[in-house]
């Protein structure tokens, strides 16, 4: 199976959006990185962060996936799924 990954430009939009949308400058992502780790967090700001990446990104996420997103990592996958 070939893991998906973004590319440094796909990743540094990711990047930015969590960045502008939580106010959080310095925020590095990781692929354990969870919403517990982030204030702001929650989940109207989630909502607010898929419709961010789908617009960027001009994907669509299904409710289940969204409800599977257990971390940057599974979002990152997903995300490079979804434009690859």
């Amino acid at each position: 199976m070939i893991e998906n990954k973004l590319d440094p430009d796909q990743l540094d939009k990711l990047s930015n959006i969590l960045r502008v949308l939580f106010n959080l400058p310095d925020l590095e992502l990781n692929d354990n990185l969870t919403a517990k780790d982030v204030p702001g967090w929650d989940s109207f700001n989630h909502v607010n962060l898929i419709i961010n990446i789908e617009e960027e990104f001009n994907v669509r996420f299904s409710n289940d996936e969204v409800g599977g997103m257990q971390n940057v990592g599974n979002l990152k996958s997903l995300l490079a799924s979804k434009i690859s």
